[in-house]
């Protein structure tokens, strides 16, 4: 039986063209021809079944045959606030199982002992874009481009906030009980700090501003390590 491919196709539903470069893989890659079945994501909710009706080298034409409503596997929103690393590969394999897992929402935080200022909002996005049809979700996770620290956690922002960091002498309490105490509707952002950790400075602001101070267990994690962990751990307290 052949394996059913999946395109992502924003406003799927209003247009009959696959985007440029989905049409690249379906036409030249997978050699998709008039009459063949696939499957559309919008990334906003919805999967469409779908058959080919003009291949070309260039265009990739379709019609619906069929419309389907997906449910979302978690309740509230999952959102990670994390500072990039050095490598960006490490942080780019982060967001692609990030994305499997479940997120709704990714940012990146420009911090006091940040290696990394900038990232490439369009190479990551395709990165979301490839996880999000490896793992079939129906929602496309946002990425937004670097923020300051301070804006970040100055922001107003619903539900849990937690502060992931190492300082033992700010008092701190394990995230995965935390979120067990939270509604599991309620939405929940998390930060996580650069290869050196926040600043003492950075996270008593923030515990200032009403962020909790969490940890993420016994052990010293890695920046990727700890976002997708943290991740995780929202994951397993939001599951329907």
């Amino acid at each position: 039986m052949k394996e059913t491919r999946y395109f992502y196709v924003p406003e799927a539903a209003s247009v009959r063209e696959l985007p440029a470069d989905e049409t690249s893989h379906a036409v030249r890659v997978l050699r998709l021809a008039v009459g063949d079945d696939m499957m559309l994501m919008d990334g906003a909710g919805c999967f469409y079944r779908a058959t080919v009706t003009m291949a070309s080298n260039h265009h990739c034409m379709y019609e619906i045959q069929e419309t389907l409503p997906q449910a979302k596997t978690w309740l509230g929103r999952i959102h990670l606030a994390i500072a990039p690393t050095k490598l960006i590969e490490r942080m780019e394999w982060m967001i692609e199982k990030a994305v499997e897992i479940g997120v709704d929402e990714i940012s990146f935080l420009n911090c006091r002992f940040s290696e990394r200022q900038v990232v490439k909002i369009p190479r990551l996005e395709k990165i979301v874009v490839s996880a999000m049809k490896q793992s079939r979700k129906a929602w496309k996770t946002s990425l937004h481009d670097m923020h300051s620290f301070n804006d970040f956690i100055s922001a107003d922002r619903q539900g849990g906030k937690f502060i992931a960091h190492c300082y033992e002498e700010i008092p701190r309490d394990g995230l995965f009980e935390l979120l067990k105490q939270q509604p599991v509707t309620g939405d929940v952002t998390i930060l996580i700090g650069p290869e050196g950790d926040f600043s003492i400075e950075e996270v008593r602001e923030a515990v200032s501003r009403g962020w909790q101070s969490v940890h993420l267990g016994t052990s010293r994690l890695r920046t990727e390590t700890a976002g997708l962990s943290a991740v995780m751990m929202a994951q397993l307290n939001k599951q329907l």
